[in-house]
């Protein structure tokens, strides 16, 4: 049974997906706060799923597919349910949709080809940075629906969300490239292999 709950954590996290964007959009004080909540848990279970993988020895190839997934659904999930809210522009997300891309499809590639993907030393804080991101836009709307408008206008002056935003974005392109430094050698060998 130990086996198989990093998985259930990680399925669980891509079910809780969809009722994380309909409390969103539900909005106002019975929805912001709670879709904070949702989250965080959510973002709880990730860590947690990890761990648990690691220290019970059970990492399995499905869960090293299912977590990364799992993460991209909640996180794109937030930051698109935010462009159709007017709270960021929708090209910040088209980026961060191609970088994903990208590093996925060179992961499908490279594993097809039995040679393990080098991971980016800087992904973790492209992650921590885009759920931090995630969490202040959460708790200004949280905050707006509790009409608290001395915090919200403050976070409005000093363009709070525009700048993490930016930094977001800036962290997302620079793992990507690195992604691609790292892995270099492995893709010209795909690459003249394919043209031989």
């Amino acid at each position: 049974m130990n086996y198989y709950v990093p998985n259930i954590l990680t399925l669980a996290r891509i079910l809780i997906t969809p009722l994380f964007v309909y409390i969103l959009f539900l909005g106002g004080e019975n929805g912001y706060p709670w879709a904070l909540v949702i989250f965080i848990m959510a973002g709880i279970t990730d860590i947690i799923d990890g761990y648990l993988a690691r220290r019970l020895q059970v990492v399995s190839k499905i869960g090293k597919l299912l977590d990364p997934a799992a993460d991209k659904i909640l996180v794109l999930s937030a930051f698109i349910s935010f462009v159709t809210m007017d709270l960021i522009d929708v090209w910040m997300v088209v980026v961060i949709i191609l970088r994903d891309l990208l590093v996925t499809a060179m992961r499908f590639i490279l594993e097809k080809k039995d040679r393990p993907m080098a991971t980016s030393k800087v992904a973790k804080g492209k992650t921590a940075v885009q759920i931090t991101s995630i969490i202040v836009i959460l708790c200004y709307l949280s905050l707006r629906s509790y009409e608290l408008t001395a915090l919200t206008t403050l976070i409005e002056s000093v363009h709070l969300i525009l700048i993490l935003m930016y930094i977001t974005v800036i962290f997302t392109v620079y793992t990507g490239i690195d992604y691609v430094v790292a892995n270099r050698a492995a893709i010209r060998t795909l690459v003249t292999s394919n043209t031989e």
